[in-house]
């Protein structure tokens, strides 16, 4: 029995031409805020807030960093500055070797343990006999 599989699910379906809802939703919001800084404001400074309103819902919009909305990306940007960290393990470097205190204080060296193929087929013999 053949199923058909959908595909291209992470792609937003587009309402209007090629704008997908959010985006017409982040352009209809810059819109609304135009429309009452313009009965607010004089000309010259409704001109100045004009594009700075564009280039904000603009970027909200239509920018999309490392392939997530703008607002995502902020918003994961903020809850990353105020997120308590937690570090829960760092390898160490290869050449690092750890140092173990002795009864006297006095801290000693660790040997590395080298396998070779001898002991390799010793330690195969002993668990293939149980």
């Amino acid at each position: 029995m053949l199923f058909n599989v959908p595909q291209f699910i992470d792609i937003e379906d587009r309402i209007v031409g090629p704008f997908t809802a959010k985006q017409l939703g982040w352009l209809a919001l810059g819109g609304v805020i135009l429309l009452v800084l313009f009965n607010l404001l004089d000309t010259s400074a409704f001109a100045i807030a004009c594009i700075i309103v564009g280039i904000i819902f603009g970027a909200l919009a239509f920018y999309r960093p490392y392939n997530v909305s703008l607002i995502s990306f902020i918003g994961s940007s903020i809850s990353f500055i105020f997120r308590p960290r937690m570090y829960i393990w760092k390898r160490a470097a290869e050449n690092d070797v750890p140092v173990r205190k002795t009864a006297k204080n006095k801290p000693r060296l660790l040997k590395k343990k080298e396998l070779n193929s001898q002991k390799i087929e010793e330690i195969s013999k002993i668990l293939d006999l149980k």
